[in-house]
């Protein structure tokens, strides 16, 4: 089921008991510049009734170093890659670390406010949708969505925001039948908690920029605290699709919710992406082959 979800806060996320509709981009295609996933349009639908797995879509695949981010200013928020002075972002890879060690992905329908103050970290939300790290076999394609299983969840805190990062399993995987929460992870994937951990306190240190810190003292929380925080960010994105607080700059312009006053039609949609400049010029980054060896 390959799909690229590009509307932020619209189609993504609800436990998959509800059928949602979502724009389907097919390829990610780059340009001397931000690189844009944008191609065909077309309306698909995804879900399963009564089941309790959530949908993911995908930004980033394991092993690659490219930092994909969604656009948030931007009409129906597609996903970019991030640029930092006129030059494309990438991860470094830091021994012995290839790039993003999972699927990284983002849950749909979630929005962590930088407004609200979240009691557990004592710091406001990222003003982004929750990411995920998806530990199964499989690598997947950027743009692809999935169904998963939610086991646990860390809480980075990134240059004082909260940034939470859910660790989940795509529900297909042959090891998912038997891995159902954090200790699950720590029983059938030994050190796959420590790598994460190391990964995210580390990763922007090649930037010349502090380790980053974590609420908990690092402690990976389990299924049910999980749930508890998906349960909290929607209530934020219900509350930003509604116009009932402050949204910012981000553009909630969206095709599926009836009641939002930011819904488009699906002819206006189509014309946005239309109007987005596409090449299949790939670009090398000498970056992506750098190794960095730190003193921890």
């Amino acid at each position: 089921m390959r799909a690229l979800l590009p509307l932020l806060r619209t189609g993504w996320g609800w436990p998959t008991g509800a059928l949602a509709a979502a724009l389907r981009l097919q390829g990610p295609c780059s340009r001397p510049g931000p690189r844009r996933a944008m191609a065909v349009y077309r309306t698909e639908e995804h879900g399963q009734p009564h089941s309790r797995d959530y949908r993911l879509f995908f930004k980033v695949p394991r092993w690659t170093n490219a930092k994909m981010e969604i656009a948030t200013k931007e009409p129906l928020n597609p996903i970019k890659q991030d640029v930092k002075d006129g030059k494309l972002r990438y991860v470094a890879n830091i021994f012995p670390h290839k790039g993003y060690i999972w699927n990284y992905g983002a849950l749909p329908q979630t929005w962590e406010d930088p407004h609200q103050k979240d009691k557990g970290t004592d710091c406001c939300g990222d003003n982004d949708p929750i990411d995920v790290c998806e530990i199964g076999s499989k690598i997947f394609s950027r743009g692809e969505v999935i169904h998963v299983k939610i086991l646990g969840i860390l809480a980075l805190i990134d240059e004082g925001e909260t940034d939470w990062k859910l660790i989940a399993i795509n529900v297909n995987d042959p090891e998912a039948s038997k891995i159902h929460d954090i200790d699950d992870v720590k029983k059938y994937k030994p050190g796959y908690l420590e790598a994460t951990l190391d990964w995210f306190r580390h990763y922007k240190v090649p930037e010349g920029k502090p380790e980053n810190k974590f609420a908990f003292n690092g402690e990976f929380k389990n299924k049910a605290f999980a749930l508890e925080v998906i349960k909290s960010t929607h209530e934020c994105w219900k509350a930003l699709l509604m116009k009932k607080c402050d949204r910012g700059t981000i553009n909630c312009t969206n095709v599926q919710i009836r009641d939002s006053p930011f819904r488009c039609t699906e002819e206006e949609a189509r014309s946005l992406v239309e109007l987005v400049p596409t090449s299949l010029n790939k670009e090398s980054n000498e970056e992506e082959q750098v190794w960095h060896f730190l003193d921890k």
